[in-house]
């Protein structure tokens, strides 16, 4: 027997939305009031730092909220409509965050959003993420590298937290996919090339005035 309808359209329009709704970019949407496109400036990304480097602190603050919210949303439907599908729309607003419909597909790299996502899905997994993001940043003062690295440990917060296999796959697929879109910060790290927030150096500047 045929499933009913809209036991098949509910979570095709559920991953639609999510998809739609990771496509809005804060910095592009911001950018049009302002009569700017931040994708044309600095490092040409349509993220938060590149919003802050171009833009200054208040239109990047604007801009991650926005990111922030829509893989919150995205993820707040889901779990309303189709909560088994609901880590699915998460991921799939990050997609639409680096391959935004309404923007030519050239979009952020996603970071922001898939907090949004865990911020419903997998709350407890963002504070040690969060951990990970300010000691690298502050170690480092490389934004790119705390990303990776964050990333790269919510796969191991799901193995110490022996996390379900659909929070497994998440974790490892959302992993991997921040790191393809910061493949190129990786690059111009290993050429010595990459910008440095050098005022977020807090290790450093305590270091040396020891």
């Amino acid at each position: 027997m045929m499933p009913p309808m809209n036991v098949l359209l509910l979570p095709i329009a559920t991953l639609l939305t999510a998809y739609l709704l990771g496509s809005v970019s804060g910095s592009l949407l911001l950018g049009r009031w302002r009569g700017v496109d931040v994708r044309t400036q600095g490092s040409g990304n349509a993220g938060g730092t590149n919003a802050f480097r171009t833009q200054g602190l208040s239109f990047a603050l604007g801009v991650v909220v926005i990111d922030i919210g829509k893989g919150a949303l995205a993820a707040w439907l889901a779990l309303r409509w189709v909560p088994g599908w609901a880590l699915a729309a998460a991921a799939l607003a990050v997609v639409g965050h680096v391959w935004p419909l309404w923007h030519g597909f050239r979009g952020g790299k996603g970071a922001a959003t898939a907090v949004g996502g865990l911020l419903i899905l997998w709350p407890l997994a963002v504070l040690p993420l969060l951990a990970v993001w300010l000691f690298t940043l502050t170690l480092t003062g490389y934004v790119g590298l705390a990303t990776v690295l964050a990333a790269l440990a919510l796969p191991l917060w799901a193995l110490v937290t022996q996390a379900d296999l659909a929070h497994t796959v998440f974790a490892v697929g959302i992993a991997l996919y921040l790191v393809f879109t910061h493949r190129s910060n990786l690059q111009r790290l290993r050429q010595g090339c990459e910008s440095r927030f050098e005022k977020a150096r807090l290790w450093h500047r305590w270091s040396s005035r020891s």
